[in-house]
């Protein structure tokens, strides 16, 4: 449900995540992920919730009047057991978390390149936002996600099986 919603229904197992959008200053952003509720606080914040299991990209940049000072984008998974990240309430489990413009950059044209694939990217393999995260950290070029790969993830997942090595779920 989108639209505006207010405080107290809430669902009380959403994560939820607060943005903020003054332009060229703070600009908090969802890139991908299905908002389930979202209520607007005022002309430049709100806050969307995320049902538990449900994936999303949160992105935040930060400006001065000297440039850039703060660049990131986290990959989350609503409702696991979680690990705290700023503006997500109670938090969630990382599965990727970058930080300085051309890592960031460089995730979003990886994003981009899934959606041409016709493929959500909060339905992609969490080991494969990992896998991203491991490699882009230490400056290294990662495998790009492809069909054969999602519909081997989308099988796993419908029948329960465990998890491919390298993979939590």
């Amino acid at each position: 449900m989108t639209g505006h919603t207010k405080p107290d229904t809430f669902a009380v197992d959403m994560t939820r995540v607060e943005l903020t959008w003054r332009e060229k200053r703070i600009e908090h952003w969802i890139r991908f992920g299905a908002i389930a509720e979202d209520q607007r606080l005022d002309r430049h914040r709100r806050i969307v919730g995320f049902a538990p299991g449900s994936m999303f990209a949160f992105v935040r940049w930060a400006a001065n009047e000297y440039g850039t000072i703060i660049s990131r984008i986290d990959i989350v998974r609503a409702g696991e057991p979680y690990q705290t990240l700023p503006f997500v309430r109670p938090g969630g489990e990382i599965l990727l978390r970058l930080h300085g413009w051309p890592k960031v950059e460089t995730l979003l044209k990886a994003i981009d390149a899934i959606e041409r694939l016709g493929i959500d990217p909060a339905d992609v393999a969490p080991d494969h936002w990992r896998h991203i995260h491991n490699r882009l950290s230490v400056n290294e070029p990662f495998r790009a996600y492809g069909l054969d790969q999602h519909r081997a993830w989308l099988k796993r997942a419908a029948i329960g099986e465990p998890p491919a090595e390298g993979e939590d779920r």
